[in-house]
């Protein structure tokens, strides 16, 4: 899901962002506080996100972590490249993201973006 999701990410698909986002979605950035508005949340990606940049995952980073009855935790780290300002380095972060599976279906119901 991790590679679905961030692809939707990296080429501006908002209609797969928008499926795997789910309603309640609670999204803590060290940086940025905390949002809770799925159309916030997808109004700032398309304006701050889409076109300029792109996110790498760290290979080999990802541990996923069963949730019973519910879905899993995933833990990584990622990094994130500015196309806008292509001289600025790019640090590995941290991130946590809690996926539900409902009906076949993942969405991403928590994420903690730690810089």
């Amino acid at each position: 899901m991790d590679s679905i999701y961030f692809n939707a990410y990296n080429t501006c698909d908002m209609k797969t962002q928008a499926n795997i986002i789910d309603e309640d979605i609670e999204f803590f950035h060290d940086k940025a506080g905390l949002a809770t508005s799925k159309k916030e949340l997808l109004e700032a990606l398309e304006k701050n996100i889409c076109g300029k940049v792109t996110r790498t995952l760290i290979k080999g980073s990802i541990e996923v972590y069963p949730i019973e009855n519910y879905g899993a935790v995933q833990i990584g780290y990622h990094k994130f490249f500015n196309k806008q300002e292509s001289n600025q380095k790019s640090i590995p972060s941290k991130f946590i993201n809690i996926w539900k599976k409902e009906n076949n279906n993942w969405k991403i119901t928590r994420v903690i973006s730690l810089h």
